[in-house]
């Protein structure tokens, strides 16, 4: 079969209304639809319980020596905050539910290839969210930090295997998701439907499939060697017994530095989608963006050892993946120079999706080019373990991938939902929101360039100021995320029915009704020639005339 003429199987495999009635209805569907909010219910909730754990440690850190928690209760906050955040919410939110929910409506297609296996991986989730939890509950919460380094996540008491072992479902959550999207991409898109006219988000998930596929079962084998090690002895990682500590630096980062593509390729995608939109242009680049997104995906691979400079390599290997941290940087800068261009003499709609897709740009980019200061080996080696990396990292992680997230979420909230939100309400929210990150997170590269050491409940009182504007800027910041939320849910109770299509879109998601129905399309949809070569409004005004 031509990769350009994709199978219509979805069209002769129509979703049949579930024989179950209420909560096991949901409990056992198959509809991509319900099974993308079931992880919204799931990831949105984690979100909610990670926020208020890094609240609690901003609070506490407000102070140079330790006041409303011990250094044992920070450490296993700091544990769980990174736990959660990383693996139970950035990674599996885009793709698990904008990409289950919004992929299979811009392809054309009624569900995902394998809907069984879309939900075995949702429920692979939950039960290795479920066991994290439990370990909090066991012999108390792990302290080892969020990437488990030996030989501390080897000796410690605490419940790390328990947690280990749920991080370990949940990347075998993140390969079926991977697998069936990619076979989704390949075999139900829409008659006419060239790989030369996919939507840039379906791209950014292609690209971010198979860096789940390829990279997931490293760290994933890794934590099971972590459990084998606490049980057996075996000497793996252990320099006690002859072990290296710095294989599994190695493994980890081999999956983990990869896993930041997982995370911030969808937001890339999301934002792709949300700016021609409402500037009313067609993307400026197409094939630039395309072109970057695996460029991304496949460089972005192999450059994981930046986060090594300091633990001894040869220079030869420093000065290799120092080079390939700054050529991964090219294909984010052809991004975002796209971005700026398609926006150029752009007929602009200031909406919150576009609010916020504004704001990850330069978020986005702050945090971009902070990561070359630390991919130069000369200045990583004075700024490494302190709050310089913390300001760098949440920058990119929370400024780009969270905010990317968010854009989303308000760009497809009437489709998903059938409801408009209060526009005002939004638009105060993503202001005090990005005010507060702004107050929280500068004074870190300042105080990281100054030498404040990260991972740490006590810190020296010239660093008070500093910390202080830090603790604000998260209460900010934790207002201005509640009141999103709040926004939101308000408008399931009270906003105005959404129509098809509220925003002038010209993709496929847009020519169902809001929400759409178990079907998604009452008949075959025949694919434009051009999507991008028109906004909704001038695709309206071409068709007046």
């Amino acid at each position: 079969m031509s990769t350009d003429t994709p199978s219509t199987v979805s069209f002769y495999h129509t979703p049949s209304p579930s024989r179950y009635s209420g909560v096991l209805s949901w409990l056992i569907t198959h509809d991509h639809k319900r099974i993308a909010l079931l992880y919204m219910a799931a990831i949105v909730s984690w979100f909610v319980i990670g926020m208020f754990l890094g609240l609690l440690m901003r609070v506490e850190l407000m102070w140079p020596r330790p006041t409303i928690m011990t250094a044992e209760i920070y450490n296993a906050f700091f544990t769980m905050h990174g736990v959660i955040m990383i693996f139970l919410f950035l990674i599996p939110a885009m793709p698990a539910i904008f990409g289950n929910f919004i992929l299979p409506l811009q392809l054309g297609a009624r569900d995902v290839f394998f809907p069984r296996v879309n939900l075995l991986s949702f429920y692979l989730y939950f039960l290795g969210g479920f066991i994290i939890l439990l370990s909090l509950f066991s012999r108390g919460p792990p302290d080892t930090g969020w990437t488990f380094y030996v030989p501390f996540s080897i000796s410690t008491r605490t419940d790390v295997s328990a947690s280990v072992f749920g991080v370990f479902l949940i990347g075998m959550s993140s390969v079926l998701t991977g697998l069936n999207f990619i076979t989704t991409i390949h075999r139900l898109r829409a008659p006419g439907m060239k790989w030369s006219q996919m939507p840039l988000f379906a791209w950014s998930l292609y690209a971010t499939s198979w860096v789940q596929v390829l990279a997931t079962p490293i760290v994933a084998i890794t934590f099971l060697l972590v459990m084998v090690e606490r049980l057996l002895h075996i000497g793996l990682f252990d320099p006690a017994m002859g072990g290296d500590p710095l294989l599994y630096e190695h493994l980890f980062w081999m999956y983990s530095h990869p896993a930041v593509y997982i995370m911030i390729l969808p937001a890339m995608g999301i934002i792709s989608e949300i700016i021609p939109v409402f500037s009313r242009k067609a993307i400026f680049g197409y094939k630039a963006i395309v072109a970057s997104s695996i460029g991304i995906a496949s460089v972005g691979s192999l450059v994981w050892a930046h986060h090594m400079f300091v633990s001894g390599m040869s220079d030869t290997a420093v000065l290799v993946f120092s080079l390939l941290t700054y050529l991964v940087a090219v294909p984010s800068a052809v991004k975002v120079f796209n971005w700026v261009s398609t926006l150029y003499k752009g007929s602009i709609e200031m909406t919150p999706p576009l609010y916020f897709a504004l704001c990850f740009i330069f978020l986005f980019t702050v945090g971009g080019l902070t990561g070359l200061v630390l991919g130069s080996a000369g200045t990583d080696m004075h700024v490494h373990g302190t709050y310089f990396v913390v300001a760098h990292f949440h920058f990119v992680m929370f400024g780009g991938a969270a905010v990317g997230f968010f854009s989303g979420l308000h760009f497809w909230w009437p489709k998903i939902t059938g409801r408009l939100f209060d526009f005002k309400r939004a638009n105060i929210g993503i202001t005090v929101f990005v005010t507060g990150f702004m107050l929280h997170y500068i004074p870190m590269f300042v105080m990281g360039m100054r030498g404040m050491p990260r991972r740490t409940v006590s810190y020296l009182p010239e660093f008070a100021a500093g910390s202080k504007l830090a603790g604000i800027g998260a209460v900010l910041m934790v207002i201005g995320l509640l009141t999103l939320l709040v926004n939101l849910l308000l408008s399931l109770r009270s906003g105005k029915k959404a129509p098809r299509d509220p925003w002038g879109g010209t993709t496929m998601e847009w020519q169902t009704p809001s929400p759409p129905p178990l079907h998604n399309f009452d008949t075959k949809p025949v694919f434009p020639d051009y999507p991008y070569d028109f906004s909704g409004v001038l695709k309206r005004e071409r068709a007046k005339k």
